[in-house]
């Protein structure tokens, strides 16, 4: 048996032998993600904010009519805000009734109900209905576009920049997977009553049934939402989030070569990220994490803890290699306003930390009496 041969074999049996002790101790090895035919695209855990996939998610791209996610975003404001409800009447005007593209076929000066139009949008994609919400909300479809970049800012959504409501090709019209992954937590999170809208798979209208287009709601009962997008320059598009027990993934493909691509794309990176991987909630806002001295206040101790909940996402089975270590601001001196950062929460596997969180003030605390601070620059003194 030659050396090279004997080697091979020994790296073999240790190969197996790890990933053995690794199942038996509970954890999946985890592989490297799947490769998938997009320009770009990213994996991302709903609660945590843990990337899992990606590539390219930071390059500017053509979103198509993923763009509709900020569109419906601002409707959905305006109705939470109560300046605009599901059963107001819309006039359909000639620009919006002669928007090339998708169509809800809506007709020319007819009142259509607000909630009909949303779910053209959501579900048909449809310009027309785009266009006549943006009208109606905003006076002209340009003045709610500056609405959606004022709450792409808002977001933080650093690579996108609208120049219309719908979606259609234009040069200062883009986006990146990133972006449009925090757009859509964002939406998931706030509305959560209109994320429903984006489950629906038929619509009907004028009698012509429409169907939404994002195959993986027939597919995988898992899948929820959220939107598809396609034009000739943008290739074809999907966000997708699917929930399996109390994990959300979100999924943004850009750029794919086909409709079944965007699909079998999408589909691959969640089933990746549900298989190898799981999320959990380790704190909850407000939980009493830490006591700590307080130093010429009206009283001497302060509960620290975090500001929101605290979710985290890693390797499946490793929960029990998790820890947490605490660094505390040394000697904190009263007066504490409630929120105040003390300190960082940080979660380790492995020793590599792998999240991290500030420990904000539970309470306020105000200056004691002129001899309890006394006492204690007495005490910090001989300390």
């Amino acid at each position: 048996m030659s050396n090279v041969y004997k080697l091979a074999r020994l790296a073999f049996v240790l190969l197996i032998y790890t990933i053995q002790n690794s199942v038996l101790a509970g954890q999946i090895p985890v592989p490297a993600a799947p490769k998938v035919s997009a320009k770009s695209y990213i994996l991302q855990d709903y609660n945590s904010g843990t990337v899992l996939a990606e590539s390219g998610s930071v390059n500017r791209v053509e979103p198509a009519s993923i763009t509709k996610l900020m569109s419906a975003y601002v409707i959905f404001n305006e109705i939470k805000a109560g300046r605009l409800k599901l059963t107001d009447k819309v006039l359909i005007s000639k620009k919006a009734w002669r928007m090339p593209g998708s169509r809800t076929f809506v007709e020319v000066n007819s009142k259509v109900p607000v909630e009909v139009l949303l779910k053209g949008i959501i579900v048909q994609s449809g310009n027309d209905a785009t266009v006549a919400l943006a009208e109606h909300i905003a006076g002209s479809e340009d003045t709610f576009v500056s609405l959606m970049n004022q709450y792409a800012v808002k977001m933080g959504l650093t690579g996108t920049h609208f120049a219309n409501s719908t979606g259609l090709p234009h040069k200062n019209h883009y986006s990146t997977a990133k972006d449009i992954a925090t757009l859509a937590i964002n939406l998931i999170r706030e509305h959560p009553k209109f994320y429903a809208y984006y489950s629906i798979r038929k619509f009907i209208y004028n009698g012509i049934p429409q169907y939404n287009r994002n195959k993986l709601l027939w597919r995988d009962k898992t899948v929820d939402g959220i939107k598809t997008g396609h034009t000739g320059s943008a290739g074809y598009c999907l966000v997708s989030s699917a929930k399996r027990k109390n994990m959300r993934l979100i999924a943004v493909v850009l750029g794919d070569k086909s409709e079944e691509a965007r699909t079998n794309s999408s589909r691959a990176l969640l089933n990746y990220g549900f298989r190898f991987f799981e999320s959990r909630k380790l704190y909850s806002a407000g939980q009493a994490l830490k006591q700590v001295r307080v130093w010429k206040g009206e009283k001497e101790t302060l509960s620290l803890g975090l500001g929101s909940d605290m979710f985290i996402t890693f390797p499946r089975g490793s929960y029990k290699k998790l820890s947490a270590t605490i660094d505390i601001q040394p000697e904190i001196m009263a007066p504490v306003s409630k929120g105040k950062k003390l300190g960082t929460l940080n979660i380790s596997l492995d020793k590599t930390v792998i999240a991290e969180a500030s420990l904000v003030a539970l309470q306020s605390v105000n200056k004691g009496g002129i001899f309890s601070r006394s006492l204690d620059g007495i005490k910090l003194w001989f300390k």
